[in-house]
């Protein structure tokens, strides 16, 4: 489960939770996975290239002094430069304090942290640090989990919460 920190970063907050809800991220594959300091995701393509926000281009970033890479499980946006969110999103595996400052963090694992988390970080990988097998995730209702067919691993669901329920409610 992650927590989403709607008010701390309202943009990117709306951003991942309307595509959450859209089913945009429904089979998204991770694809780069790096033991040890992260895992992406959000690119429907599964290139890493590609991706997309719900404004149509890309969104600044919300970087805020408050909001550390002091732990594993932070989410944050991917992004191949200073403002330019779109959909990808990664997950810390263990503290990246070189991250700080650079990186829109939206959120934090507060279930699944080591047994998830620990699955999918165990999954083998290419010399491109990319999944030898489709670690995806899916959408159901309200839900979006991370799935790997291949090894049974858990799954992470990303529930809105009534903050972000309420904002989203009143656009």
């Amino acid at each position: 489960m992650v927590e989403i920190f709607c008010e701390a970063v309202p943009k990117a907050a709306e951003n991942f939770l309307a595509l959450c809800a859209s089913g945009y991220y429904d089979q998204c594959i991770w694809h780069r996975n790096i033991k040890g300091f992260m895992i992406q995701t959000g690119d429907p393509n599964g290139t890493g290239k590609g991706g997309q926000s719900i404004w149509g281009k890309p969104f600044a970033d919300e970087v805020r002094s408050t909001l550390k890479f002091n732990n594993r499980g932070i989410v944050a946006m991917a992004n191949s430069g200073p403002d330019t969110n779109k959909s990808q999103f990664f997950i810390t595996y263990a503290k990246q304090a070189h991250l700080d400052g650079k990186y829109t963090i939206f959120g934090k694992v507060i279930d699944g942290l080591d047994s998830t988390l620990d699955a999918m970080e165990r999954v083998p990988v290419n010399p491109k640090n990319r999944p030898l097998s489709e670690i995806k995730l899916t959408h159901s209702g309200s839900q979006t989990r991370i799935i790997d067919e291949t090894s049974s691993l858990s799954q992470v669901t990303i529930h809105a919460n009534p903050i972000a329920d309420a904002q989203l409610a009143g656009r």
